[in-house]
């Protein structure tokens, strides 16, 4: 999507603040790093993309964040066996299809 063209006032301290519509559709919030490329007469402003040591840091962030939790194996392993249940039933019998 893109917004109309618009006129913004550089502050004292050179900053320029990004419209809040476009903040949302970007998804910045307070702290997110940001990406400044200037061509000629012309300024770009995009969302960095996480570099490898920010990549890392975020994945051991996340490391053991599901341990806590039930086990997402033992649950799909049930979950399995109950329609494993429900197609033996249906068939007719308790047979074992695993044979």
């Amino acid at each position: 999507m893109t917004w109309p063209q618009a006129t913004y006032k550089v502050g004292p301290k050179g900053q320029v603040v990004i419209p809040k519509q476009i903040r949302d559709q970007l998804q910045l919030r307070p702290g997110d790093k940001v990406l400044v490329h200037a061509e000629q007469d012309e300024v770009r402003i995009r969302k960095a993309i996480a570099g490898a040591a920010e990549r890392r840091a975020i994945v051991a962030s996340l490391r053991g964040a599901l341990a806590a939790g039930p086990s997402p194996t033992a649950a799909l392993e049930a979950e399995r066996r109950r329609d494993r249940e429900r197609e033996d039933r249906k068939a007719g019998g308790g047979a074992d299809r695993r044979a």
